[in-house]
């Protein structure tokens, strides 16, 4: 049986958000394993979006060796144009949105009106999927590097998941007090944080499951009174 006459494991809407990938190419492998399979597909079709790092080639080709073998791989780029999108992004099993700047691909998605073009993907119960940017776009709003260092709360999301979301938890020390301090002083949506390695996986706009490919590593729910922990399952043990 082909890949393309295998049924996906659920119609239903789903996204996996990552606060960041594995600290190894082999914990990583662990974290994407589970989204592929998500999809029922023997060989899934999975495109990958540079948007947030301006389309770079050197991350077009780290993509495509970070999933070699893993399904049939493809790429947008928006420079000079999107071409072929709606063609290319329906035909898909999965799609993969990178890290970088946040900001900056919201708005290039949005006068492109790719952003419908996701939404429908998403209702069509093609997996949308990604670590740091490739995680909190799909929210309501987030915190974001894309203005600077100091970290930014960020209120235009795509919306398709409700409340606000924070990357890296562990990975870079200023996330968790930035976040906190937003949601409990500033009147920031509350919302989920990752660890680097955790994936939160909705189906529809429910968290569904929390997995994660490093021991010790969590989600959060993060609110106005502070945080309690979400415990993920641990792949591969």
């Amino acid at each position: 049986m082909t890949a393309r006459t295998l049924p996906r494991v659920a119609r239903e809407a789903q996204i996996v958000g990552m606060g960041g990938y594995g600290a190894t190419e082999a914990e990583t492998r662990l974290l994407l394993d589970y989204v592929l399979g998500l999809t029922g597909a023997e060989r899934p079709r999975i495109l990958f979006l540079p948007t947030a790092v301006g389309d770079a080639a050197t991350a077009i080709v780290a993509f495509y060796d970070r999933f070699a073998g893993l399904g049939e791989l493809s790429h947008l780029v928006f420079h000079p144009w999107p071409a072929r999108a709606r063609e290319l992004v329906l035909a898909q099993d999965a799609i993969c949105v990178s890290g970088g700047n946040t900001a900056n691909m919201l708005a290039i998605w949005r006068v492109h009106g790719f952003d419908r073009l996701l939404r429908e993907a998403w209702e069509a119960g093609i997996v949308l999927f990604g670590g740091s940017a490739g995680m909190i776009c799909w929210f309501e709003a987030c915190v974001t590097d894309s203005f600077g260092p100091q970290l930014e709360g960020l209120r235009d999301g795509l919306g398709f998941l409700p409340g606000s979301a924070c990357p890296h938890y562990d990975g870079e020390p200023r996330r968790r007090p930035r976040y906190r301090e937003l949601v409990g002083e500033q009147g920031f949506p509350p919302g989920v944080a990752a660890d680097d390695g955790v994936g939160l996986h909705y189906v529809g706009t429910e968290l569904r499951a929390v997995v994660s490919c490093r021991a010790g590593a969590a989600a959060y729910r993060v609110g106005p009174g502070g945080e309690s922990r979400l415990e993920p399952r641990l792949l591969g043990g």
